[in-house]
């Protein structure tokens, strides 16, 4: 009987092993990253100098651009129109929230330098909250005829991805570019 289950092993182990390693597919990289010229960097709440955009994504698409600058296979712009990648980033938070109060008229509703215990927030109360996945998130899109984003091409994400200086997520984006579209070094004009 221990015969029979050893050799029902050793017939079916390669059969499983064969299994994994057909249904495993190298990553698609779309042919438009090989032929794309220039490139767009935003984050999914909007673009770098929007004011309400959140600072950890202004710091994100600055970082995700010096990066590209380094790479040297794209060129950057700074019209999305005139992109034909569009890299889209978030950073990861889990939750994040703030409560303010803007006095009215510059005053305090006590006159005494801080807020009434009892009293209402007023026209002056702020509150905001961002919630979201933890971790970093970089998308590669192209640009619609009707300007809107496609879908994304390729979609990676990871704690930390987007912290400088390596960017991890735009090094994975990099090697699987470079890998299927490898750069051809330029022919001298000279003979």
């Amino acid at each position: 009987m221990k015969l029979q289950k050893a050799i029902a092993l050793t017939l079916l182990i390669p059969a499983v092993l064969f299994l994994h390693a057909k249904d495993k597919k190298p990553e698609k990289v779309p042919a438009v990253f090989g032929q794309a010229r220039y490139v767009y960097v935003e984050a999914i709440d909007g673009q770098e100098f929007d004011p309400n955009l959140n600072p950890d994504d202004r710091i994100a698409i600055a970082d995700v651009r010096d990066a590209l600058d380094n790479w040297k296979r794209y060129v950057l712009t700074t019209s999305r129109s005139e992109a034909n990648l569009v890299i889209v980033v978030r950073k990861g938070r889990a939750e994040s929230g703030n409560v303010g109060f803007t006095p009215h008229h510059g005053q305090l509703p006590n006159g005494a330098g801080q807020p009434s215990p009892s009293g209402p927030l007023g026209s002056g109360a702020q509150v905001g909250a961002d919630v979201g996945p933890a971790e970093d998130l970089l998308e590669v899109c192209t640009v619609n005829t009707d300007g809107k984003l496609s879908s994304p091409l390729w979609q990676h994400s990871m704690p930390d991805g987007l912290r400088a200086p390596q960017v991890m997520l735009l090094e994975q984006f990099e090697e699987a570019v470079d890998k299927a579209y490898p750069l051809q070094p330029a022919r001298n004009a000279h003979p």
